[in-house]
């Protein structure tokens, strides 16, 4: 069976890796194509070299918005994602110590997952401006209550994911562990810091990833909830990559400059981050 398995492999594999070519890897690199283009349509297109990403750092207004996006993300990532793992695993712990309803819990936490991105956020922006109004404010009065109004939507719909995830990884803590631990004498505290913690590395280590790359990559509720406003000072990297390709006449080539340098960006940091968790996991 093994050999007949390695003989067909191929053929098995072969709608995957044509749909990966052609939904994937052929538009990903005719973009990177593009980035040193002048373009107004794929098919219409002319050389200008690395212009596009002089012109992306060159002095202007968007210049300003596109710095001012970059670091407003990194920020919004950082927030998130400390602020998604501690609830997450916190939330995880409680719920695995056997408290009654613990699985009415555990769906009612996963369930905001389950709601589109662009619908969650238009909801929020509703229940936001419905309590804010009564102060006279919105939630684009401020570039930072926009901020802090995009941490708390994306926080509670993505909590309750890496909830599940976190449970999946306390229970298989091997048991013969946990007890040797109490015989030994070891509190709840030294549990958590020596036991749970360090063989849940790897748990910690995806769920760090998955929270990093989201934040970075952030758009529909972005749109959805600020749409940039006021003066584009809530803009995400994303978001502000879409407005220079979309919304800017003679900018797509820059637009698509930005879209180069942001899947570089989002790629070596979430690399450093799963080297740095990796050397810190349990072999």
């Amino acid at each position: 069976m093994e050999k007949t398995i390695k003989r067909y492999f191929p053929l098995f594999m072969l709608p995957t890796a044509i749909a990966f070519v052609v939904g994937f890897l052929a538009p990903f690199i005719y973009g990177v194509f593009l980035s040193f283009c002048k373009f107004t349509t794929v098919t219409n297109w002319s050389w200008v070299g690395f212009s596009n990403y002089v012109k992306m750092f060159s002095k202007g207004a968007d210049v300003d918005v596109f710095v001012h996006a970059l670091w407003y993300t990194s920020l919004f990532t950082l927030v998130t994602v400390l602020i998604i793992n501690v609830v997450a695993f916190a939330i995880a712990m409680i719920l695995t110590k056997g408290i009654r309803g613990t699985n009415l819990f555990r769906t009612a936490f996963f369930l905001p997952n389950l709601i589109g991105g662009i619908v969650l956020s238009y909801v929020w922006l509703m229940l936001f401006n419905s309590v804010l109004q009564n102060y006279h404010l919105t939630i684009t009065s401020t570039p930072w209550s926009a901020f802090w109004g995009m941490v708390i939507v994306v926080s509670w719909q993505q909590i309750g994911y890496m909830m599940i995830i976190y449970i999946a990884g306390i229970q298989n803590i091997p048991g013969e562990m946990i007890e040797a631990a109490k015989i030994d004498g070891a509190n709840s505290r030294q549990m958590l810091r020596y036991i749970t913690i360090p063989t849940l590395a790897p748990t910690i280590t995806i769920c760090t990833f998955l929270t990093l790359t989201n934040g970075f990559k952030l758009f529909d509720q972005n749109l959805a909830l600020t749409g940039g406003s006021p003066n584009r000072m809530s803009e995400l990297l994303a978001l502000n990559i879409f407005q220079t390709m979309y919304g800017m006449q003679g900018w797509q080539g820059v637009g698509q400059a930005k879209a180069v340098l942001f899947f570089l960006l989002v790629a070596v940091i979430a690399l450093i981050q799963n080297k740095i968790s990796r050397s810190r996991e349990v072999a």
